[in-house]
């Protein structure tokens, strides 16, 4: 059920740098065509750091491992967005499975891929438990020896809560050149993490060191480099409007950054497109120093 392109296979085999990345993104993170644009540049920092990219959906009833431009150009808006629990359904049943973190994190720990790059971690939603959202990232990060480099933790969630279950969970949470955990869209007023690393072999040091202690998954946050620090009003009232039209589960979030994009003059979409390919750039530094 799950199949790997085979330049991914051989990286795995010969223990090269290998770096996961998502789908939903491509489907529900942007207006179309971007998402893809953001995708082959994420592929592209990945190579140039020196490992290789396995961007990972579900396709003609298979999970696969590795996608070329045509196959990314099949997740649109209407695609499955899918979550651990969905990767089955969506595979016996034929869909187009965009994978969340959640998603992509499963399949990687199946494959035996130790590094993923993002946007940012799904997490605790605000106003638990009501709703009782709680994303499904939190999890599969928990159980899997893999190292995800994201923007933080989706800026519309609980993130100080989410740092504490992290914290629960066993999960460290690194810095990297920060001591605070980003905010996603913004740098700076996040909760402390539990160590900062100053370079990417330093990340690589920590997490072999931490997985050789039995431990699983790690965080490593990376700050955008265009820090917008004005967004909590419009990230309330998008929230707000979300409430109103009985947007709930997973819907929240693409419906909050559609939101986002728009009432910001494309500002979000800007930040958001840079980091999350300056984050599979970093993930892919690690990779390869380890």
């Amino acid at each position: 059920m799950i199949k790997l392109a085979e330049e991914i296979r051989e990286a795995l085999a010969a223990g090269g740098p290998v770096v996961a990345l998502e789908t939903t993104l491509v489907a529900h993170g942007f207006p179309a065509p971007e998402g893809i644009e953001v995708a082959v540049e994420s592929e592209r920092r990945v190579r140039a750091a020196g490992a290789i990219p396995a961007t990972i959906g579900v396709l003609d009833g298979v999970v696969r491992v590795g996608l070329d431009e045509d196959e990314l150009a099949r997740f649109g808006p209407e695609a499955t967005k899918c979550g651990p629990r969905d990767l089955a359904a969506a595979a016996v049943q034929g869909a187009v499975g965009a994978t969340t973190v959640g998603g992509t994190l499963a399949v990687a720990r199946k494959a035996g891929i130790r590094f993923m790059g993002t946007g940012g971690l799904g997490g605790v939603h605000r106003g638990f438990p009501d709703p009782p959202d709680v994303s499904a990232d939190l999890g599969e990060l928990a159980r899997t020896q893999v190292l995800v480099v994201s923007a933080g933790v989706k800026s519309l969630l609980d993130v100080p809560a989410t740092a504490e279950v992290l914290e629960t969970l066993g999960v460290p949470v690194l810095g990297f050149r920060t001591d605070e955990l980003p905010l996603f869209y913004a740098a700076r007023g996040g909760p402390a993490v539990s160590a900062r690393v100053e370079t990417p072999a330093e990340a690589a040091a920590v997490a072999r060191a931490h997985w050789e202690l039995g431990g699983a998954g790690l965080l490593l946050g990376r700050p955008p480099d265009e820090s917008l620090d004005d967004l909590e009003p419009l990230i309330e009232e998008a929230l707000a409007e979300a409430r109103d039209r009985g947007v709930h589960g997973q819907e929240v979030t693409p419906f909050v950054l559609a939101f986002l994009h728009d009432r910001s003059g494309g500002r979000t979409v800007r930040v958001n497109k840079d980091l999350i390919a300056a984050n599979a750039g970093l993930a892919g530094e690690v990779a390869a120093a380890l």
